[in-house]
């Protein structure tokens, strides 16, 4: 399965990045391991980090991170979100600083103030500090807004939630992504957790272990990325062993619709 590039000459994203919500949002001690969680995801080629503003300390930390362990070899997908035109652009000023003055994905988080924030993240791909620009919703009930500013031709990607449970994409938003080619990056693989807490019994995991499935998240993540309109996923989390376990989620054969079928009749009791 190809998954999509930034731009025509840009890097390829991952099939599997790390979504930076609360798990790095930390500080003193803490931060060194995290450190290490993002060094994990470099190694194993999971180098999307998706950020943003709202989430505490985790833009400055994944910068200090990639500073040590490699900012060349990252795909740093960020995010602005303020109705304030210039605490946007502080946010982006600061986002830019952490980052080594470029950003490759900046997003408008939750399509607050959509429209001005675009025309300012467009200036800045123009003047080479983004690479490309995209948008995002967690909610069912906005995806019609957002699905007017995947049509208006002015984002690249779009980052909506997707899992074995919770399906509501499928209905028109990636259909709409694919028909006008945009990337489509996926919050909440695992239910923020909720998936992944009470794991059915291994021997129920027999009949996806020939897909390279050794653990439910594992098969929670190859559900969502067996879809070929998806680019990448991001879970979350703050265990180097739980990264380089999710990364190899990202690895072909792909799920058949028999296979996810089976693993959302498991997500879903």
């Amino acid at each position: 399965m190809e998954r999509r590039a930034l731009g025509a000459d840009g890097p390829e994203v991952p099939a599997v990045g790390l979504g930076t919500w609360q798990v790095l949002d930390v500080r003193g001690r803490e931060q060194e391991q995290r450190h290490e969680v993002v060094r994990a995801a470099l190694e194993e080629g999971a180098n999307l980090f998706d950020s943003s503003p709202m989430y505490g300390e985790a833009e400055r930390v994944l910068g200090d991170a990639l500073r040590m362990h490699g900012r060349e070899g990252a795909i740093v997908a960020t995010k602005v979100w303020t109705p304030n035109d210039r605490e946007a652009e502080r946010q982006i000023e600061n986002s830019l600083s952490y980052f080594g003055g470029h950003i490759e994905l900046y997003q408008v988080h939750n399509l607050v103030a959509v429209g001005r924030r675009l025309d300012t993240l467009r200036r800045l791909e123009d003047e080479g500090r983004v690479r490309a620009v995209g948008a995002t919703h967690y909610s069912r009930a906005a995806f019609g807004d957002l699905m007017s500013v995947m049509r208006n031709g002015r984002v690249d990607f779009v980052h909506v939630p997707y899992n074995a449970a919770e399906t509501s994409v499928t209905e028109e938003v990636l259909p709409l992504a694919e028909e006008l080619g945009l990337g489509v990056i996926v919050m909440v693989p695992l239910g923020s957790g909720r998936l992944v807490r009470n794991p059915p019994p291994q021997s129920e995991l027999g009949p996806l272990r020939e897909f390279g499935v050794e653990t439910w998240a594992q098969a929670l993540l190859k559900f969502v990325l067996s879809d070929r309109r998806v680019s990448c996923a991001i879970p979350a989390t703050s265990s180097t062993r739980r990264m380089r376990e999710n990364a190899r989620a990202g690895e072909p054969p792909w799920f058949g619709e028999e296979e996810r079928r089976y693993v959302a009749g498991l997500a879903r009791r």
